[in-house]
C-alpha cells in the first residue's frame, strides 16, 4: 500500500494534543463498508473521536451544521454532490473545518481544483491504516498534508513554463504547500542554502519580493485557496 508523504506545516500533533480534548471527525463516503473502515483505522487513536457519518454531499453538509465537527475526511466521488464541491462550499462558510478529501484512484486529473478546494490535504483510500488518524491531527493543529510531488504537478497547470527551471518550480511548490526552507531542502535532498537561492532566484524571474507576494501569486493562479 502507498505511504503517504505529509508535508506543510507540520507540528506534532501528538503531544500537542496529549491533554486536550480528541478530534471530533465525521466520515463521508457512500459505502458503508468504507465508512466502517475509516472508523476502524480510527478507533485505536485516543486524540480522535468518530463524532458522525454522512452517506452524500448532501447530507455531509447537514451533519457538518449539526455536528460541527473540527475534520472531515470525504470522498472525492459521492452522490448528490461532489466531495470536491463540498469542499468548497465549506471552505466559503466554514473555514473551522478542515478538510481531508479521499479516493481510491490516482487524484492526477483532481490536483488543481484539490487545492483550489481550500480542503488541508488528500489521502489515498489505500493508505496504511495509521495515515488516517496521523492525517486528522495534522490538519486539526493546522498542518497540510500535499506532498512536494503534489503540489508541483498542481502548479505547473497555472504556474509552469519557461521562466522558472524544473527546480524552482519545484521550490515554489513546496512554499505553496507551506513547508519551510529545511522542509523543501529535506524532501529535495538539497541544502538550505540552495533552497535559499532557488527562492531568491524565483523572486528575481517572477517580479515578486515578498514570501507573502509569492503566496498572492499562487492565491491569483488558483494554486491556494485566499
Amino acid at each position: 500500500m502507498r505511504q503517504v508523504r505529509q508535508s506543510g506545516s507540520r507540528p506534532n500533533p501528538g503531544s500537542a494534543r496529549s491533554a486536550s480534548k480528541p478530534v471530533k471527525v465525521l466520515i463521508v463516503d457512500d459505502h458503508p463498508v468504507v465508512r466502517r473502515g475509516l472508523r476502524s483505522c480510527l478507533a485505536g487513536n485516543s486524540h480522535v473521536v468518530v463524532a458522525g457519518e454522512a452517506a452524500d454531499g448532501q447530507e455531509a453538509l447537514a451533519k457538518a451544521k449539526q455536528l460541527s465537527p473540527q475534520v472531515m475526511l470525504i470522498d472525492i466521488e459521492l452522490p448528490k454532490l461532489d466531495g470536491l464541491a463540498v469542499a468548497e462550499i465549506l471552505n466559503k462558510e466554514n473555514r473551522d473545518i478542515k478538510v481531508v478529501l479521499l479516493s481510491v484512484h490516482d487524484p492526477d486529473q483532481y490536483r488543481l481544483r484539490i487545492i483550489q478546494s481550500g480542503a488541508r490535504g488528500f489521502i489515498a483510500k489505500t493508505a496504511p491504516a495509521r495515515e488516517f488518524a496521523r492525517a486528522v491531527q495534522t490538519v486539526a493543529a493546522g498542518g497540510t498534508l500535499f506532498s512536494l510531488n503534489f503540489a508541483q504537478t498542481a502548479l505547473e497547470q497555472v504556474a509552469g513554463g519557461p521562466r522558472l527551471s524544473p527546480r524552482e518550480r519545484q521550490v515554489l511548490a513546496g512554499i505553496a504547500a507551506g513547508c519551510s526552507n529545511k522542509e523543501i531542502a529535506s524532501r529535495l535532498r538539497v541544502s538550505v542554502r540552495t533552497v535559499e537561492t532557488h527562492r531568491g532566484s524565483i523572486k528575481r524571474k517572477l517580479n515578486i519580493q515578498t514570501i507573502a507576494g509569492l503566496t498572492k501569486f499562487a492565491i491569483q493562479k488558483g494554486l491556494l485557496s485566499p
